[in-house]
């Protein structure tokens, strides 16, 4: 199964996830989502899905200096994205337990089938 499309609609979740444990940077944001097991994940859609959340007021951003070059520009979560993410943390929650009983029912129907 393609984890692309499930990916997309779950980003906005992962991203609040990572900074919420602490304020981070966008690539050491896509570093983290990638060393956790989203590999095919793009930068563009981690920094598309950044602006986003700051702008609906879920992240907010501030700069601070780097040893290694420019300025980095780090994230932190507010009150109402932490809201969203125990909001949707739920919903996430609820999800997977429904497609967990359903595979496992389609599993036990499936070994039904095979013993007959």
């Amino acid at each position: 199964m393609d984890t692309t499309q499930l990916l997309k609609g779950a980003l906005d979740l992962a991203i609040l996830a990572v900074i919420s444990v602490e304020d981070q940077y966008g690539y050491e944001i896509a570093k983290r989502l990638r060393d956790s097991g989203f590999t095919e994940i793009g930068d563009a859609s981690v920094y598309g899905t950044l602006r986003r959340l700051e702008g609906s007021g879920s992240l907010k951003s501030y700069f601070m200096e780097s040893e290694d070059g420019p300025n980095r520009k780090y994230y932190s979560i507010t009150k109402p994205g932490q809201i969203e993410l125990a909001n949707a943390e739920k919903t996430w929650t609820d999800f997977s337990k429904t497609m967990a009983s359903l595979l496992s029912e389609s599993t036990l129907e499936n070994k039904k089938g095979a013993t007959k």
